[in-house]
């Protein structure tokens, strides 16, 4: 083992990990995100005849419905 990596590995041990976004807010910022990607996949399908809308609204779509389905899984967990 690298004296370099088990020197890093000391000094993280004395910091505890903080996220950026709290576990109590990570439903109301998921939540958000699906509201957003639902909105902006109305749009982009009531827009849906232009190929310049794909980058305006698709993309941003697909991007807030991922970060928002990740958020949703990490606040209220997944039951099968």
């Amino acid at each position: 083992m690298d004296s370099s990596l088990h020197e890093v590995w000391q000094t993280a041990s004395g910091r505890a990990f903080v996220p950026t976004i709290g576990k109590d807010s990570q439903f109301y910022v998921g939540f958000t995100l699906v509201l957003i990607a639902l909105g902006l996949t109305g749009a982009f399908a009531l827009n849906a005849r232009s190929f310049a809308n794909l980058p305006l609204l698709g993309f941003p779509a697909s991007l807030a419905l991922a970060f928002g389905a990740v958020y949703m899984f990490c606040a209220v967990g997944v039951y099968v």
